[in-house]
């Protein structure tokens, strides 16, 4: 009699975070954010500890993020706006899922906003 060995399937996240539009307006530094996430990521309770698990990576004004460790997109857009908050940028940029596996930083709309409580007054 053969025994099996049941062999674990190992799922790999990828999410990517766009910060193209405020890092062309010099108001968001991509490389500051990269280190950010390098060192408040945690990975079995233990932030900074990324190993093989992790895997952070800039290309231009992306940074895409890499893991096989159980941690969720919803993670990374959290540190994200932390990131934004501890910045004091947070009032004037948003965090939203473009595509499935994809964030991206925009301005709110202030300027909708404003044409449309002058047309009501």
């Amino acid at each position: 009699m053969i025994l099996q060995k049941a062999v674990k399937s190992v799922s790999t996240m990828v999410c990517t975070i766009d910060c193209t539009a405020p890092a062309e307006d010099k108001i968001f530094d991509v490389a500051a954010f990269e280190q950010f996430l390098r060192d408040r990521i945690k990975v079995n309770g233990r932030a900074g500890a990324l190993g093989k698990l992790v895997t952070i990576v800039r290309d231009g004004n992306c940074v895409t993020v890499t893991s096989t460790a159980g941690f969720s997109k919803q993670y990374l857009k959290y540190l994200t706006k932390k990131f934004l908050k501890k910045n004091k940028v947070r009032d004037w940029l948003r965090v939203i899922a473009a595509k499935p596996g994809v964030y991206q930083l925009r301005y709110f709309n202030i300027q909708e906003g404003e044409e449309e409580e002058e047309e009501e007054q």
